[in-house]
Formats: C-alpha cells, structure tokens, sequence
C-alpha cells in the first residue's frame, strides 16, 4: 500500500478521460445543439454559450487531473507556466464568449446576445493560448 497522496496512476488518466469526454460531449451540445434535436433558436444564444464554455472547462480541468496531479515528482517551471496559461486561456476564452451577457460586447442588455467574430477570434485566441499551456505542460522531465 502505498502512503503516497497522489491517486495511481490509471485512476488519475479514467479521471481525465472521463472529464475529457464530458467536456468535448457539452461543447459539441452547445456549439451544434440540432445534432441532439436541441436547437431552438436561429441564433447562438447564452444557454448555448455556457454549455460550450461549462464544456471548455472540463476539458482544462481533465488536462489538469492528468498532467498535473502529483505523481511523486516535482513540476517543472514550464508545467507551471503552463498551468497558468491554461487558466488565462481559459478566463480570455470566458469573457470573451460572454462580452454581451457581461455588459461590454456589442450587444448589450436589452438587444438579444449574439456571438459576433470578435467574440469568436477571442474565444479561438483563449482556446489556442490553452493549447500552448497544455504543450508546456506536457513537456517531459529531462532525466538526470
């Protein structure tokens, strides 16, 4: 029996795995809700837009539990960095998704919230600086 704290090692990735495909599975419901028969407006409207984003955090979060739970080793200075981009990505993703429902975007409180192309160019900025995050964070260890 181990007295390590960290969760072995196939439970920590059934951990990811499960967050990742509850994230992928809610951003698919939110960007494209007509494959589920969900889709009620012409538009993408805020349920839509926090599905997606809800969707988005589960997949940083299931990249958090597989790379960055201990695992009896210290984290690099790169893992770090990229951990924290992980998480600006994802706050650049979020107010940029919801700019209108915030009260800064072009449409604010009485018109209808739209998702216009600089709201898409800041959620895609937010989702590739998460990329970047996760590939420094996916960096292996150089052995001693």
């Amino acid at each position: 029996m181990s007295t390590h704290p960290a969760a072995p090692r196939h439970k920590r990735l059934r951990r990811m795995a499960f967050l990742l495909l509850l994230g992928v599975f809610l951003i698919v419901l939110g960007l494209e809700p007509d494959l589920f028969n969900l889709d009620r407006s012409p538009v993408v409207g805020f349920v839509q837009l926090a599905v997606f984003l809800i969707g988005l955090a589960f997949v940083c979060l299931g990249g958090y539990v597989g790379f960055a739970v201990p695992r009896g080793e210290e984290r690099t200075i790169a893992a770090d960095i990229g951990l924290r981009l992980v998480a600006t990505g994802y706050v650049i993703a979020f107010v940029s998704g919801m700019a209108d429902v915030l009260g800064f975007g072009t449409e604010t409180f009485p018109e209808v919230p739209s998702f216009g192309i600089l709201q898409q160019t800041g959620v895609i900025v937010g989702e590739i600086v998460i990329a970047l995050g996760f590939l420094l964070v996916a960096i292996p260890r150089k052995q001693r």
